[in-house]
């Protein structure tokens, strides 16, 4: 059978989602750097669908787009070392993570990544996943109600649950308090601040940028407003069912020296996890429900597993197989439209990749997008079809799908992420028959995480 292709547990028609057609030349390059902060997608020509590597100038250096399972594996786990996150993407992160796990390298990040590993681990994912549920129910309440109303706006609905399942999972309490000016938080962020600028890129990290002050000014009222968050869990005398990921992190402690987290690097990781974790998920589920939505015949068959089992059994369900098909259509999802669609690396030193000469300060970049469509990778890329990750389906190759990353930075999360999005899933598909009320096609549109370029109304049908 052909690479990532395996027959859905029952036939459906084959379904293509929309998406915009790679240009057959890459565009100039002061279009393309301006293209990072509207959608970086339409960087990629056609040929970086169908070659191994892509190779172009960029500022007097090189970038290579690596799609050769080989090459990336060099790059992302052999060598891994060599090569560091981009001064740009640190100027755009810091201010909003500070000096967390995501964007810290080096022994800082080793010693992070050694302290935290204990409290991902599947077993204590497991004692979460209570939390995670809870979250889940309240909101397939409030949907409830809206559904009654007409019409809903998923998008900014699922980004409302995925916060929620972040905020209990972090502190145990549901987000009615603080979650209004979290949201607050995160929107600004992300929709002024976060958005790649052209000077970001070309200023060296020792010069300051046109937004590195409306940064810092950000920074200064966001980071008081955590503190707030973590103070007041602190002192909430609600009973909590299991330990919450701040109890977790809390007795999280450095390898070397047995010293817990700072005050000011807790306040880092729970920033780091909750917004790398709630909008990734939430753009997840968006698109895993706009496909089920295109596709009503798997849709159905998604309800009735969801439907036959036993879900006031969330930890058993999101871990032993009762839902393979959902699980299926998750994985599908994430390879057709990876939240995180590209991983931007900086050489500190020479290198060769591919039988190329990598100097130092290239470029090296791993998409999941381009790499998750590539021709010679997948059999009918463009397609979604959840069979390639059923149950006794080829085994797709090492290297193809990064949907988390790789190697040691691959995302710590990962086990959580899924969890949370199958149960959300499945609980949403159980409820309700999805359909969309827009006619519009939803393309694609990458900034920091793969988002729709519109958000448009579902009809959601009691079932």
């Amino acid at each position: 059978m052909a690479p990532g292709r395996a027959a859905a547990s029952q036939a459906v028609p084959r379904l293509v989602p929309p998406f915009r057609t790679p240009p057959e030349r890459a565009p100039p390059l002061f279009s393309y750097l301006t293209a990072l902060r509207t959608n970086a997608l339409v960087g990629w020509p056609r040929r970086a669908y169908e070659e191994p590597v892509l190779r172009r100038g960029l500022l007097g250096r090189t970038s290579f787009t690596l799609n050769d399972p080989e090459a990336i594996r060099r790059v992302l786990v052999d060598n891994q070392a060599n090569y560091a996150r981009t001064s740009g993407s640190v100027r755009i992160l810091r201010p909003i993570l500070g000096d967390g796990l995501l964007i810290s390298e080096g022994p800082a990040w080793r010693h992070q990544r050694r302290a935290l590993a204990p409290a991902f681990t599947p077993r204590m994912i497991d004692g979460l996943v209570p939390l995670i549920d809870d979250a889940i129910e309240s909101s397939m309440r409030e949907l409830d109600e809206a559904a009654a109303r007409g019409p809903v706006a998923l998008f900014p609905a699922l980004h409302r649950l995925a916060l929620e399942i972040a905020g209990r999972s972090m502190f145990s309490v549901a987000m009615d308090r603080h979650g209004p000016e979290l949201r607050a938080f995160i929107a600004e962020y992300s929709e002024r601040l976060g958005r790649p600028h052209l000077l970001d890129i070309l200023m060296p990290p020792t010069w300051a940028a046109p937004l590195d002050w409306p940064r810092a000014r950000f920074r200064r009222r966001w980071t008081p407003f955590l503190d707030r968050i973590i103070a007041a869990r602190a002192t909430e005398a609600v009973p909590r069912p299991a330990r919450d990921l701040l109890d977790l992190l809390m007795d999280a402690r450095n390898p070397e020296t047995g010293a817990a987290f700072s005050d000011a690097e807790l306040r880092d990781q729970v920033a780091t996890m909750i917004l790398a974790g709630h909008e990734t998920t939430a753009v997840a589920l968006f698109w895993a429900i706009y496909l089920l939505a295109l596709a009503p015949e798997l849709q159905e068959q998604v309800a009735r597993e969801a439907g036959g089992a036993d879900l006031t059994d969330p930890v058993g369900c999101a871990q032993d197989g009762r839902l393979p098909l959902t699980r299926a259509v998750i994985d599908e999802t994430l390879r057709l439209y990876p939240p995180a669609f590209v991983i931007v690396r900086r050489a500190l030193q020479a290198d060769r990749v591919a039988g190329l000469d990598v100097a130092a300060g290239d470029i090296v970049i791993v998409s999941p997008w381009v790499l998750h469509r590539h021709r010679t990778l997948w059999a009918d890329p463009d397609a979604f079809d959840p069979g390639r990750f059923l149950p006794g389906a080829p085994r797709v190759a090492r290297y193809a799908y990064l949907p988390f990353g790789v190697g040691p930075r691959v995302c710590i999360g990962a086990h959580f992420a899924l969890t949370e999005a199958v149960l959300a899933l499945a609980r949403l598909v159980a409820r309700f028959r999805i359909t969309l009320a827009d006619a519009r096609p939803v393309l694609p549109c990458a900034v920091v995480t793969t988002q729709p370029d519109h958000a448009p109304d579902f009809r959601l049908a009691p079932r």
